[in-house]
């Protein structure tokens, strides 16, 4: 930005340059700082958009459709990928609910801001009378889950006990110490409290593949746990969800008015048309930098 001004003052480039690289600069700061507000974990992840008419029939889910294409622009501009997982369509016009995947980077740490209530107010175009009508459309958003989670085992917290094994398998069953006590103390993902998993193995005769066994059976506990981890922290974005009607909405659009306002951070425009078009970058870095 400096190097700019320099050039400018030797009439290198103009002023109008001078003030594109000037834009330039400010919006990489921006969205510098944008990311900083994304620290949680699942910040990262790809996302899951559902969109759900409230009720008023036709006028409601014309809204619901409305949205559902605000948010397509949007991933459009950011080059996320939109796979449509469920699309139930309205009974005249617009949808009842969609569903879609928005895959790519930090897709929900920027979405996320888009949970709740959305409240249009217009003129209807399926009102006879011409009259200002008031629609609702809910917004959930939760975290993408791969299938892959990585299962770190920290061998450090790993210990070992052998036995023998008991029952069926003749007398080598009795002698030979094939039954193996797996221990392994970790940082449960739910309570984060100290835990202990036992795992006990006597699958076969066999001491060393008894502990492999051991071993993917602890992987499979603790992929479970990961993924209740995550189970928990969808369900708790649910139920803050709220019901839709008056007072619930965090943003309302009012068309007529030629007006979009959040009501949580009091970001507002004049510019329907581009919000509608999915240029809703500045709802969401206010939310960011406020929450």
């Amino acid at each position: 930005m400096s190097l700019s001004y320099d050039f400018f003052r030797d009439e290198v480039v103009t002023e109008e340059e001078v003030d594109k690289a000037y834009a330039n600069a400010l919006t990489a700061v921006e969205d510098l700082e944008m990311r900083n507000m994304l620290s949680h974990e699942e910040d990262p992840m790809s996302a899951v958009l559902k969109i759900v008419a409230g009720a008023g029939g036709t006028e409601a889910q014309d809204w619901a459709e409305q949205l559902m294409r605000m948010y397509q622009r949007y991933c459009e501009k950011h080059n996320y990928k939109v796979t449509i997982a469920n699309l139930q369509e309205g009974d005249e016009a617009g949808i009842k609910t969609v569903t879609f995947n928005v895959e790519g980077d930090f897709a929900y740490g920027y979405l996320k801001s888009e949970n709740g209530v959305h409240r249009l107010v217009r003129v209807s175009p399926y009102n006879a009378q011409g009259k200002r009508m008031t629609s609702f459309a809910s917004v959930f958003v939760v975290p993408l889950i791969d299938d892959t989670i990585e299962v770190v085992v920290n061998p450090a917290n790993l210990s070992w006990d052998t036995f023998r094994s008991s029952g069926a398998g003749g007398q080598n069953v009795n002698k030979v110490e094939s039954g193996v006590r797996l221990h392994y103390k970790f940082i449960n993902p739910l309570t984060e409290q100290p835990d202990e998993i036992v795992i006990e193995n006597t699958e076969t005769r066999d001491q060393p593949k008894n502990r492999e066994n051991a071993l993917r059976h602890l992987r499979s506990q603790l992929y479970e746990l990961e993924l209740e981890k995550r189970r928990q922290a969808a369900a708790k974005v649910e139920a803050g969800k709220k019901k839709i009607e008056w007072g619930s909405q965090i943003r309302s659009y009012v068309f007529d008015d030629r007006r979009v306002k959040d009501h949580r951070t009091n970001f507002q425009t004049s510019n329907v048309n581009a919000v509608m078009d999915g240029d809703i970058d500045g709802f969401i870095k206010a939310y960011l930098m406020e929450f």
